[in-house]
């Protein structure tokens, strides 16, 4: 059974919602999870743009995550949520949240990744493994070394993001990793299917 994480898709801030919709309807046969990732709209706008995509993944398989925010991923009844470092205490949102929801976490030390192996959560998102142009907060990069340093001190599954290309999936999950998150690398591209050899 393939990784639940494997091909995620994060929205992509630098195109519209609608343009953003379009993505995911293009990936849809390939894509395992879909992140929310919206800085700068109202949470009205928010509930209404999550619960637009919960309908729009009704008759599919793909799981949707919130990014952020706890109260949007309750009232949209999503599939999980996604939190970073400064995002409150894992413990108290994991209970808020429910055993029964994905809730990840970005690490972007060695040390948070040591901390986090404690933590009552689904999976690590690695950031920044590459640089890229979509997240503006970057304290880290990763790198190749960094990632398979990070592989080989996780029990817990790990999501490569940040800056990462079609043709840096396979090796990505060559190497270990159990998923890729990537934004403006999927929303360029038209046909999904010319690149299906680098993620099946």
């Amino acid at each position: 059974m393939p990784s639940p994480y494997a091909l995620y898709y994060v929205t992509d801030p630098t195109i519209s919602f609608a343009e953003n919709q379009a993505v995911i309807q293009r990936w849809a046969p390939f894509l395992t999870m879909v992140q929310l990732r919206e800085k700068n709209v109202t949470e009205p706008i928010l509930l209404q743009r999550a619960l637009a995509l919960k309908a729009q993944l009704s008759t599919t398989s793909i799981s949707l995550i919130i990014n952020d925010n706890l109260n949007i991923a309750l009232a949209s009844d999503a599939d999980g949520l996604h939190i970073g470092q400064s995002d409150g205490c894992v413990h108290k949102i994991r209970t808020a949240l429910g055993k029964d929801k994905y809730l990840g976490l970005t690490v972007e030390t060695h040390a948070q990744l040591q901390q986090a192996q404690s933590l009552p959560i689904d999976y690590l998102g690695i950031s920044s493994v590459f640089a890229t142009d979509t997240k503006n907060d970057i304290k880290h990069i990763w790198g190749w070394d960094g990632l398979t340093w990070a592989i080989a001190h996780s029990q817990k599954p790990l999501i490569a993001i940040g800056g990462i290309q079609l043709k840096d999936i396979k090796p990505i999950f060559n190497m270990g990793c159990d998923g890729v998150a990537m934004a403006s690398a999927m929303s360029q591209q038209k046909d999904p299917a010319r690149y299906q050899a680098y993620f099946s």
